[in-house]
């Protein structure tokens, strides 16, 4: 079904559904790659931890590194590797490296490919280092000769993509946290921010492309935009009425609050939340990076988080977190928080620098 919030002179319609693959336990993912080799000493980390650790190791290994993700399960790096050699250097570290058959160039060589060739609206594709492959997706809008067109793409790539059908459709969550609403649309908002020695906040692109003035759930103004960029990005940067701070926290809908100390970039396997203004608090796992999303009405926005957390309209723009880094903000998905779905983030990093804020 799809979902309408807004009746201003633009309503974005976005979104993604993708067949989440996602590492559970001891037993890895053995198509096109080499199990994981276990080190003498395998370093328990945190997933931020394993983010440093993965940032680390592909200084280190170069054009040697085929992606990362990490094992909730074992609380452990897996590092994606060509070579014996590089094996060494990362088990060195304390992570497991899994010999692959794709290296990062190959994979990104792949998803320029597809976007050359095969840009139709209602399909996305992500890198999934899981699998070693970019996993492609169609949602159910796509015609039977745009799969077609779509099959004979992903075929042409070899190993390298695989194909998948969602039932869902893409369509962003335009309706952490709070709801924000104007002009007869509502959206959540993300996080707070500074900019300047100014309080500002972030939310989704595609909610400050359609209103440019918010209110809180009262009806009182709150803000009003300074800068959004969407589709490309997903991101808007919307200043305080007031000059008042307001703290960096996430509403946990529980009467109590999530304080927001830093900004961090998202891993694969790792477990975040997400607040919003429709279905509150959910959980999940990241199970892409870099994800492209062709949105049904021809809006493409890329280098988003792809996650199994699921979503509803209404919780666009709300925040994406692993205890107190924020990770990002709510984009677009497919499904919904009673059968489940896949859910779109943009990156809170990204956002952030292009933005010139910082988590206050």
């Amino acid at each position: 079904m799809k979902h309408r919030r807004i009746s201003g002179r633009r309503a974005a319609v976005a979104g993604a559904g993708i067949a989440a693959l996602v590492v559970a336990g001891g037993a890895l993912p053995s198509a096109n790659a080499g199990e994981a080799s276990k080190p003498a000493v395998l370093r328990a980390l945190s997933a931020p931890a394993a983010g440093k650790l993965a940032s680390t190791l592909g200084r280190d290994l170069g054009t040697g590194a085929a992606g990362t993700f990490y094992d909730a399960k074992t609380k452990s790096l897996v590092v994606n590797v060509l070579d014996r050699a590089a094996a060494d250097t990362v088990e060195a570290a304390g992570a497991r490296a899994r010999i692959v058959e794709h290296s990062l160039a190959e994979l990104a060589a792949a998803r320029t490919t597809l976007k050359r060739d095969a840009t139709i609206p209602g399909t996305s594709w992500a890198t999934d280092p899981t699998t070693d492959k970019v996993v492609v997706t169609a949602d159910r809008t796509v015609s039977g000769a745009e799969w077609t067109r779509l099959a004979e793409v992903v075929d042409g790539l070899g190993t390298k993509a695989e194909l998948r059908r969602t039932n869902g459709e893409f369509k962003s969550f335009i309706a952490g946290g709070d709801a924000i609403s104007g002009s007869g649309g509502r959206c959540s908002l993300g996080f707070n921010v500074v900019k300047d020695g100014a309080p500002y906040f972030v939310t989704a692109g595609h909610c400050t492309e359609a209103i440019s003035t918010w209110t809180d759930s009262g009806g009182a103004e709150i803000g009003t935009n300074e800068r959004s960029s969407f589709p490309g990005n997903d991101f808007g940067l919307v200043k305080y009425t007031s000059d008042v701070a307001h703290p960096s926290t996430v509403d946990l809908y529980d009467g109590s609050s999530q304080p927001i100390t830093h900004a961090a970039d998202a891993t694969v396997g790792e477990k975040v939340t997400r607040s919003g203004s429709t279905t509150q608090v959910r959980t999940g796992t990241v199970t892409g990076l870099d994800a492209t999303v062709n949105y049904g009405n021809g809006d493409i926005v890329n280098g988003l988080i792809r996650t199994d957390v699921c979503a509803e309209p209404g919780d666009s723009g709300g925040p994406l977190f692993d205890g107190d880094a924020a990770i990002g903000l709510t984009s677009g998905g497919s499904g919904d928080c009673a059968s489940g779905g896949t859910t779109f983030f943009q990156p809170v990093t990204e956002a952030l620098s292009a933005l010139g804020a910082r988590i206050g």
